[in-house]
């Protein structure tokens, strides 16, 4: 069976294309990092393997959540997440529209193809849609030890000019690497770590 995330692209670039046309594109993405979460949580995502719970009301249940919580006038703990993942301290002081019609067909279809679990993927999926209409991709970088100003200005330079897009750097460390580091663009990832390559020579050695 695919993987979650090959099995949410054509749901995101479906939601993107249409919101991309319709200019909501931040409406949907939205509404998108929300039904995510919320989808995450282990008690709501026993709740949507419940068979005796109709299609219906499992994708009505989200899009209510999303318009009392979020949409709503009300602080909440929805609204300062979403606040907060725009970068903003102050995401329960700001407005939100409620879940359009064509959003709720959305979520509809994906509940009926019992998908609502790929939510998830299919926000970081749209999230990737976004940055390349935008000409603007992230790059998550684990490496070994600290980046320097200069390996990570040389990382950003060649990733920038082979991906044609301007690169906006994500680091983190992991001393497991032993050294070197791994890229990730989407879904392509660049290991060029001692323990990729050593993983890599284990592998040759095996075969």
């Amino acid at each position: 069976m695919a993987d979650l995330s090959t099995l949410a692209r054509p749901y995101a670039k479906a939601a993107f294309d249409y919101a991309n046309e319709n200019g909501v594109v931040t409406e949907w993405e939205n509404f998108l990092f929300i039904a995510g979460k919320i989808v995450d949580d282990k008690s709501f995502s026993t709740w949507l393997e419940n068979p005796a719970i109709t299609a219906e009301h499992k994708s009505a249940a989200l899009v209510e959540l999303y318009d009392s919580q979020v949409a709503g006038d009300s602080d909440s703990a929805f609204k300062q997440l979403l606040g907060e993942s725009k970068g903003s301290r102050y995401g329960d002081s700001m407005s939100y529209p409620k879940v359009s019609p064509a959003l709720k067909n959305f979520i509809k279809q994906l509940s009926q193809q019992e998908r609502l679990a790929l939510l998830p993927e299919v926000y970081e999926h749209y999230r990737h849609h976004k940055a390349i209409s935008l000409k603007q991709l992230d790059a998550y970088v684990t490496s070994a030890y600290p980046l320097s100003d200069t390996q990570r200005e040389t990382i950003q330079k060649s990733l920038a000019a082979s991906l044609n897009a301007s690169v906006v750097i994500h680091e983190s460390v992991d001393a497991s690497l032993l050294a070197g580091a791994t890229i990730k663009v989407g879904d392509k990832v660049i290991d060029d770590s001692m323990r990729g390559k050593l993983q890599q020579l284990k592998t040759q050695l095996t075969a």
